[in-house]
């Protein structure tokens, strides 16, 4: 069973004794002019070396951008960062802009999406050969980019990136998910602002959803508390 968490963290922060004022995930001014969020040129995009999951035949090129080094208080400054990811077995973590796949033995690459995204993790489930991704995808707190303060999303895709597929909400914030390997569905729950606050608290609905992968990965609601 896999079985992965996200935890809300709060938002409250101390800083210098002084309260800060939570930042939402989501805003909904409407009046604000729709901007489409492009890709940011002036960020250098790096790959780390390929990887490549268990008992898969397809190779995997994380892409993000490269962190160049910061100033230190000492006057000396930081080198700049290569890695962008860290990976396991079955996961990979980080924040990435796109994925490039390329099947073992062929020279030809499949690009996951031409959207512009933060990925945070990247699960496989080996014997359905699928990925599961937590990402952003839209700017919900329209702070003009998509980053990891943005509402989390879940997708599927096959191992070679393909079928690239939303099957959570739009603006309903991915709170867990887990797969169950005698049901073949992917479970996970969401948190509705029902309010419109722009937080998500308490006081905020849940969802509960169910993803049958030998179907059309149609998410199914279904209520286990009355």
């Amino acid at each position: 069973m896999k079985n992965v968490s996200l935890y809300i963290v709060p938002f409250l922060t101390l800083l210098v004794g002084c309260k800060e004022e939570p930042k939402p995930k989501v805003k909904y001014d409407s009046t604000a002019p729709k901007v489409e969020i492009k890709k940011d040129t002036s960020r250098l995009e790096i790959a780390d070396l390929p990887l490549q999951f268990q008992n898969s035949n397809v190779l995997l090129y994380v892409i993000g951008d490269l962190r160049v080094g910061e100033m230190k208080k000492n006057g000396y400054e930081d080198k700049a960062n290569f890695t962008i990811s860290n990976s396991l077995e079955e996961e990979v973590t980080g924040y990435l802009r796109n994925v490039k796949f390329q099947k073992v033995g062929e020279d030809s690459l499949h690009v996951l999406t031409d959207k512009v995204l933060m990925i945070e993790r990247m699960s496989y489930l080996k014997s359905k050969k699928m990925i599961v991704y937590v990402l952003a995808d839209a700017d919900t707190n329209q702070d003009l980019k998509v980053d990891s303060d943005d509402i989390k999303s879940l997708y599927l895709s096959t191992d070679m990136g393909k079928n690239f597929t939303k099957i959570s909400p739009d603006v309903q914030e991915l709170i867990d998910w887990n797969f169950i390997e005698n049901t073949n569905k992917v479970y996970f729950r969401t948190i509705e602002d029902a309010n419109k606050n722009g937080e998500f608290d308490k006081k905020d609905k849940l969802h509960y959803f169910s993803v049958n992968l030998s179907e059309d990965w149609k998410s199914v609601e279904f209520s286990p508390v009355k």
